[in-house]
């Protein structure tokens, strides 16, 4: 048997391990489950999202893995409460920037598109930037990452994994927290 021969049958073999190993994994429509939900999350977020205000900002490091823990350049779900109602809230994707402690530094995230809005939301406070569409949104529908408020999470309540932001959008995000943050918005 010559070298080809042998890699051409190593690589069969290779694939054939894969596609038993991808079709007897469970499907999660693009989601990953982090915990047992419990049923339907507390409207008063007994392990929810609080917003903070730093005088510093963290270290914002990419660095996403779909391994059941929460890691910066990813989209998870988390109940998050409303700014004036904090007791109310949903549960809703989230972008982890980065690690506070044993706790993340997140962004909420929405599927309503603001851009016709942005004076209005403006008006009230709120900043948002695109961010595109990913498999959070079983919809596929575009996302927009609010970049004024900061929530801290502790990762027992992150819910569910959502997917992975690319790279060069987790920087633009990034660098609008760090403009907003510098900008006191």
């Amino acid at each position: 048997m010559n070298w080809k021969s042998l890699l051409n049958s190593l690589g069969r073999e290779a694939i054939r391990v894969l596609e038993r190993t991808v079709q007897s994994a469970p499907r999660r429509s693009g989601t990953r489950a982090l915990k047992p939900s419990g049923g339907e999350p507390s409207p008063y977020g007994t392990a929810s999202a609080r917003e903070i205000h730093l005088d510093e900002l963290p270290r914002f490091d990419y660095v996403p893995h779909l391994d059941g823990d929460a890691d910066p350049g990813e989209v998870v779900w988390t109940w998050v409460p409303y700014e004036d109602t904090p007791e109310m809230g949903k549960d809703r994707p989230v972008l982890v920037l980065a690690h506070l402690g044993r706790d993340l530094v997140v962004v909420q995230l929405t599927s309503k598109d603001k851009g016709n809005d942005r004076a209005e939301e403006a008006r009230f406070g709120r900043h948002w930037i695109d961010i595109g569409s990913g498999e959070w949104d079983r919809r596929g529908r575009p996302s927009e990452a609010r970049i004024d408020r900061l929530l801290r999470v502790g990762q027992s309540a992150i819910r569910r994994e959502g997917g992975i932001l690319g790279e060069s959008v987790f920087r633009a995000v990034v660098a609008a927290v760090r403009d907003a943050h510098a900008r006191g918005l």
